[in-house]
């Protein structure tokens, strides 16, 4: 059986390119790329929130402006002949 030596440093790159600044700048943009990416796809499964649902306000109309007015309870409908 042949002995491979052990490797101390990386297993694909030498211990000095693991520790320059180059390939710490390198990692810090891919986390930050992961955690962006992560956040969009979370973003797009998550139902939209629609503020102006949430904040009561005077947007809704008093009555309707339909050309199908809407019967009251109150009021029976015409007989129609």
């Amino acid at each position: 059986m042949i002995a491979l030596p052990v490797i101390s440093a990386g297993i694909l790159l030498p211990e000095a390119t693991l520790h320059s600044d180059f390939f710490a700048i390198l990692a810090a943009f891919v986390a930050i790329n992961t955690v962006m990416y992560a956040a969009l796809a979370i973003a797009k499964i998550v139902p939209m929130v629609h503020l102006g649902d949430l904040v009561p306000g005077r947007r809704r109309r008093s009555e309707t402006r339909s050309i199908h007015p809407e019967t009251s309870p109150d009021i029976p409908d015409a007989p129609s002949t």
